[in-house]
């Protein structure tokens, strides 16, 4: 399990210069990458941005990279052809105009005296990956630390939902019986003192339909397997479990409104109460998980 959240830093040196790397991750329910390059690299951004989501799934990803040094080199005066300029110009000023002044500015306006020559593509793009891996090698890592203690935590917490699962399940078994003699208490009440016939049949339809609404077991079964699948994904490895988590959680949490607005029973609701706190603690735990 790994956590959405970490940080990694990676360099690399190649002719002319070195990069580094820095990579924040923060959590966000889907994957989005984004890279800052310096503007002589900016080509290379889509390049970058590939490397990190061949390694990173899930959250928000800010990619920062610095170029120290030069990263093309710097540019070449040909001597030859500016003393030939030079030469040409002051033939043309002691030809119009002796005696004038001759700046050097003149030589900005002629074409072609400077050169550059680019960095070696393939030079550069080897150190970005090289310098990237190290990043993410690094973020893995942090993100593997803060995982373990998050999934210690999920655990903790889990086993405790299961506990109040147990209580809840205990007391929903009377459940039925006591909806039963609730309302054979309170049609005695009603009837009491008075001459007015009833069917019995009738009342004892009734009252079954009564006791079956307040029969939770299904609700309590699901529940059951929801936690159960969610211990389980606590102890996945091989693949992000963050969504499957958050969805589980959404669903005990439904599961739990239904038992709490059937069973209609103080002691159930309070479990209930308990039950929804430590799965809304959850679910703040679960977004960091990738």
């Amino acid at each position: 399990m790994r956590s959405m959240t970490g940080f990694g830093f990676g360099d690399a040196s190649f002719a002319g210069g070195r990069i580094t790397i820095e990579i924040r991750t923060a959590n966000q329910r889907f994957l989005d990458v984004r890279a800052r390059l310096p503007n002589e690299l900016t080509h290379f951004t889509m390049f970058v941005e590939q490397l990190v989501r061949e390694h990173v799934r899930r959250g928000r990803v800010d990619v920062v990279l610095r170029a120290e040094g030069l990263v093309t080199s710097p540019p070449v005066l040909d001597r030859s052809r500016a003393r030939l300029a030079m030469r040409e110009l002051a033939e043309l000023r002691d030809e119009i105009a002796p005696g004038a002044d001759l700046p050097l500015s003149l030589l900005a306006a002629v074409p072609g005296l400077f050169s550059v020559v680019e960095m070696d593509a393939e030079a550069v793009r080897a150190a970005l990956r090289t310098s990237v891996a190290a990043a993410l090698a690094a973020l893995e890592g942090m993100q593997l630390r803060e995982g373990e203690a998050l999934a210690k935590d999920l655990s903790q917490r889990a086993a405790r939902i299961a506990d109040l699962l147990v209580e809840v399940r205990e007391r929903a078994e009377s459940l039925p019986g006591l909806a039963r003699r609730r309302a054979e208490e309170k049609l005695a009440r009603m009837l009491g003192g008075t001459t007015v016939a009833v069917d019995a049949a009738r009342v004892e339809s009734e009252l079954l339909l009564l006791a079956d609404r307040s029969d939770v077991t299904e609700e309590l079964t699901r529940l059951s397997s929801h936690v159960a699948q969610f211990q389980a994904a606590l102890a996945e490895t091989a693949e992000p479990v963050g969504r499957k988590l958050d969805f589980l959680l959404q669903e005990m949490l439904r599961e739990a409104h239904t038992v709490a607005a059937k069973a209609q029973d103080q002691k159930v609701s309070e479990k209930i109460v308990t039950f929804k706190v430590e799965l809304e603690r959850l679910r703040e735990q679960v977004q960091n998980i990738e």
